[in-house]
């Protein structure tokens, strides 16, 4: 009987031995996969902490660069006191700019110094300098600037220029400006599209605009729209809000347009525009005439190849009864409804080239090839 009992207490001790031994072997391996699972997740945590200090070094990086080359830009307007009848400078509007190169040039919006008495800008060190206005294109909304005595040692805008042909929505948009007055602001977006149209203040529409989502408030215009390397994509100049903040609907004139106009207008102090030598019709005119399509010419200008190829303009006959000269209708492949459509379609040729120019004189449709002369001046 005493035999029994022993047996009988050391199979149960083997079997407290035996749980004993799979419990820990079982908190054991529980332990290793919170552990494991435990690694995975700071793991994962690291790599997402690494992504964005990633992108926030790109973005303080493009600050730092770039926010030095980007001013404030003053339009000021002269006042007679009525009291002292003394001539006081007043601050009517203000934008942004940023130095084109080592010579001083700022480049800016047009509407930006628009019907200024005096322009002044402020760099962002603080430091203040009137400046004398180069050239303006009010159909691109551009405007070069110069202030003298320029001195810095960083690179800019000129020689870091992105193609913006090649640009893709999608693509990191970071804008720097000064919005209601507020100096060296940084916004960050994307590039939401491509090829849009703007009206502008010379009376034709900007193609080829840039659209961002980066906010872009009053006091942005101006101001560099740059990619993730720090070149220059844009130069921020309207947005679309019926509120007057931003909406999220950015525009900004591409890259390769400020190259080709700023370069003309340091050089000429005007944009060299080629024209087909005539002078237009106004259109309110041609619509009360009965023309929906097409522009309609009111002289040949004398002595250019639209003279000599007998383009004919709009005249009276004896009776007084007004005779419609011809009516441009297409430049090459380009529609002309307007003088919009014909700004456009010549603004990229160059002067002495030759277009097929389709018209309608009567009854008749007629083709002519024009060379094109400078009508700018």
């Amino acid at each position: 009987m005493k035999n029994l009992s022993f047996d009988r207490f050391i199979t149960l001790l083997l079997v407290v031995f035996i749980s004993a031994a799979l419990l820990a072997s079982v908190i054991s391996f529980k332990d290793k996969i919170e552990l494991s699972n435990d690694n995975q997740s700071q793991e994962l945590l690291s790599k997402e902490r690494t992504e964005l200090r990633t992108d926030e070094e790109n973005n303080i990086e493009i600050f730092q660069q770039n926010a030095p080359l980007v001013v404030f830009v003053h339009n000021l307007e002269f006042q007679r006191s009525f009291f002292s009848f003394d001539i006081n400078e007043v601050q009517s509007g203000s934008g942004s700019g940023f130095i084109w190169d080592k010579m001083g040039h700022i480049i800016t919006n047009y509407h930006v110094v628009e019907g200024a008495d005096k322009i002044a800008v402020t760099l962002s060190n603080g430091k203040s300098y009137d400046a004398t206005l180069i050239g303006q294109d009010p159909r691109k909304d551009i405007a070069v600037l110069k202030i003298q005595d320029l001195k810095m040692d960083l690179t800019p805008f000129k020689n870091r220029i992105a193609d913006s042909s090649r640009l893709l929505v999608g693509q990191k948009a970071v804008a720097i400006g000064n919005p209601y007055g507020l100096d060296n602001t940084l916004t960050v977006g994307v590039i939401s599209a491509l090829g849009r149209s703007v009206p502008s203040r010379g009376g034709v529409t900007i193609r080829d605009m840039i659209q961002t989502d980066a906010s872009i408030n009053p006091g942005n215009s101006g101001g560099p729209l740059m990619n993730s390397v720090g070149e220059l994509m844009g130069m921020n100049t309207a947005i679309f809000s019926k509120s007057g903040s931003s909406a999220g609907i950015g525009f900004a004139v591409p890259a390769n347009t400020i190259r080709r106009i700023v370069s003309q207008l340091i050089q000429f102090g005007r944009v060299v525009q080629p024209g087909l030598g005539i002078s237009i019709l106004d259109p309110s005119i041609s619509m009360r005439l009965g023309v929906r399509k097409g522009v309609v010419v009111k002289d040949a200008i004398i002595g250019t190849p639209a003279e000599n190829v007998g383009i004919r303009g709009t005249n009276m006959d004896r009776y007084g009864r007004v005779q419609l000269g011809d009516i441009i209708v297409m430049v090459d492949d380009y529609e002309t409804n307007d003088f919009d459509d014909l700004y456009n379609a010549l603004e990229k040729k160059k002067i002495g080239d030759s277009v097929i120019v389709t018209l309608i004189r009567g009854q008749k449709q007629m083709r002519i090839e024009l060379k094109l002369v400078d009508v700018s001046q």
